[in-house]
């Protein structure tokens, strides 16, 4: 179970990768258009070349052939019945000129397409002329070689580019996700900014914007809603308890006693709440003994509690000491109510360690941290829920790191840590 830390140091934004994925991104896209370019150039050039020699032999064998009927000679390139004739060429079944492509590269000439044709009837000599290809071939290997270093040269130029449009688009994303993080960790003023709408990334901006303004109302009205019912109650309570001294001394008297002190506890509770809410409190620092303190706070809540200090240790700590021991108190009591005992209380330096042996705290407790009026499992007992917030409410006052976390053998664990 992920325990929930209650620090109010400055938010750290994680390191942000996306400008270096959309430039690999953007490499590998320029790579594979690169290629796929590549060979289609490659593929239809050699087709051209193939076509265009074809098309030379087929008119010099009939050029050949003209030559040779008139006047009996050959023409330069052309042969008869020559040794190295493909197959298909060497028995033609009709007079017609034919033509195949040749790829061997044994010899000198390379790929090569001939043109044949006979000379007379069946069984006369085949006039044939041949076209190399060899120097066609070498300039589309040159100018595979000349697309391949462009494709280099332009993949080099692309990546730097496309790492700074990157960047430009991975700041804008960690503002609103910086944003984002100060709302969620409590910071309802935290804002991206006026946006103009230009493009998604200002949608987003603007979303998150929205998003904190209903959070901030929602969360005001309830505030103003505890502060309401805190005020509005104080009075009636108040007349209770002046009700209640009146009563004749009894069992029922005593009754009704603690349950309107309960109900004077939950609303002073509620005041302290809509005071902390409002940001009227503030710190009356002084230096204190912190071992002293805490004793004298857990002394005061009445419930059986160890408390173990270091016979060495008298750390002296610059506090509000009534708010330290409003911390405390409100640990130790939601240690007895909600635990289970033994409810030990450790001091080491400045760090103050509250642990009880109960059930330990609820899981959406650790995740989402303390909310009023929920006590979270119905093992951890009945309760308002405003112990922990108040202590919470305290602790960011002082500046200090309030962690809530279950122990390995079982029980619940708050680490009250006050800051340098």
């Amino acid at each position: 179970m992920r325990p929930f830390d209650f620090s109010f140091s400055r938010l750290r934004p994680a390191r942000v990768s996306l400008r270096w994925k959309i430039a690999a991104l953007a490499a590998a896209t320029a790579c594979l258009v690169a290629v796929a370019v590549g060979v289609l150039v490659h593929v239809w050039t050699a087709q051209d070349i193939r076509g265009r020699a074809e098309m030379r032999a087929f008119n010099d064998v009939y050029s050949a052939m003209d030559v040779y009927r008139r006047t009996g000679t050959l023409t330069a390139g052309a042969e008869l019945d020559p040794a190295d004739l493909p197959d298909v060429l060497r028995h033609p079944a009709d007079g017609d000129r034919h033509t195949a492509y040749d790829g061997h590269v044994e010899n000198n000439l390379g790929p090569s397409y001939w043109a044949a044709q006979r000379t007379g009837g069946p069984g006369s000599p085949v006039l044939a002329v041949r076209i190399s290809m060899n120097n066609d071939f070498h300039t589309l290997r040159q100018l595979d070689v000349t697309m391949a270093v462009s494709s280099l040269v332009a993949l080099a130029a692309a990546v730097p580019l496309a790492a700074y449009g990157a960047g430009l688009l991975g700041r804008r994303l960690r503002r609103v996700g910086e944003t984002a993080g100060r709302i969620s960790a409590g910071d309802l003023d935290a804002r991206t900014g006026p946006t103009e709408g230009r493009d998604e990334v200002d949608d987003i901006a603007a979303t998150v914007d929205l998003m904190a303004d209903s959070l901030g109302r929602r969360l005001r009205t309830e505030r103003q809603f505890t502060a309401d019912v805190a005020h509005e109650l104080r009075t009636p309570v108040g007349g209770l308890l002046a009700a209640a001294d009146l009563l004749p001394a009894g069992e029922t008297e005593d009754l009704i006693r603690a349950r309107v002190r309960d109900l004077r506890g939950l609303v002073e509770d509620l005041l302290e709440i809509s005071r902390l809410d409002a940001g009227a409190e503030q710190p009356v620092s002084a230096h204190v003994p912190l071992g002293a303190v805490v004793a004298e706070a857990v002394a005061r809540t009445g419930f059986d509690t160890e408390v173990t200090r270091h016979a060495e240790d008298a750390t002296t700590v610059e506090t509000d000491p009534r708010r330290l021991e409003r911390i405390v108190s409100n640990l130790v009591v939601n240690a007895h109510r909600h635990g289970a005992a033994p409810v030990r209380v450790t001091v080491e330096g400045r760090t103050v360690v509250v642990r009880d042996h109960g059930p330990g705290f609820p899981q959406d407790l650790l995740l989402d941290g303390p909310r009023r009026f929920h006590t979270g499992a119905a093992e951890r007992g009945a309760g308002h829920g405003l112990g922990l917030t108040i202590a919470l409410g305290h602790a960011r006052l002082l500046g200090a790191e309030l962690r809530l976390d279950n122990a390995p053998d079982g029980g619940a664990v708050a680490t009250l840590r006050l800051p340098d």
